[in-house]
């Protein structure tokens, strides 16, 4: 697959589209030193924050991908066409604690652009983030009630901003 850096103010994307129906794999870690995981997010923002491009992702404490968050301070946002929706489907409902679960996906890692984090070959688009901000929810300041039935073992997530740094991605993210 052919992708092409893109110019963040040029990036076209359908967040609502990428985040909830097309899926993504959010990574962290350090691709040199092979220390990396990787889950699938179906949650997640793009815009501007602080006057920077941005991204956040929200990570429940119990995921493998939590740690390695906590740890790097880099991660990618990675989204594949519809033919490797399995493999999403695999690695949002594998954990990397019980063995090598990018290995058994078929998926194929590659070092980040611009940041240690990797991304992933067969990728369309990859976006690659600098950590600027995490915070943990709040159920205190839902506002709407219907939230916690996200939460019934109330498991709440962190959520983590990164500065948009690097973008790339086939002919239909360019504008």
């Amino acid at each position: 697959m052919h992708r092409k850096q893109i110019e963040i103010a040029q990036l076209q994307v359908r967040p609502h589209h990428l985040f909830h129906h097309q899926w993504a794999l959010l990574t962290s870690g350090d691709f040199e030193k092979k220390d990396f995981n990787t889950m699938t997010i179906g949650w997640g923002a793009l815009g501007t924050m602080w006057s920077k491009p941005f991204a956040f992702v929200a990570v429940r404490f119990s995921r493998h991908t939590f740690n390695f968050m906590e740890k790097y301070e880099t991660f990618t946002v990675s989204a594949f066409p519809k033919k490797h929706h399995k493999a999403l489907s695999f690695l949002g409902t594998t954990s990397g604690r019980d063995g090598d679960k990018i290995g058994e996906s078929g998926l194929t890692p590659e070092p980040g652009s611009v940041v240690a984090a990797p991304t992933f070959k067969e990728a369309e688009l990859v976006i690659e983030f600098q950590k600027i901000y995490a915070d943990d929810l709040n159920p205190a300041h839902f506002l709407d009630e219907s939230i916690y039935r996200h939460y019934p073992n109330r498991d709440f997530h962190r959520i983590f901003y990164g500065e948009i740094l690097f973008a790339e991605g086939v002919d239909k993210y360019h504008s």
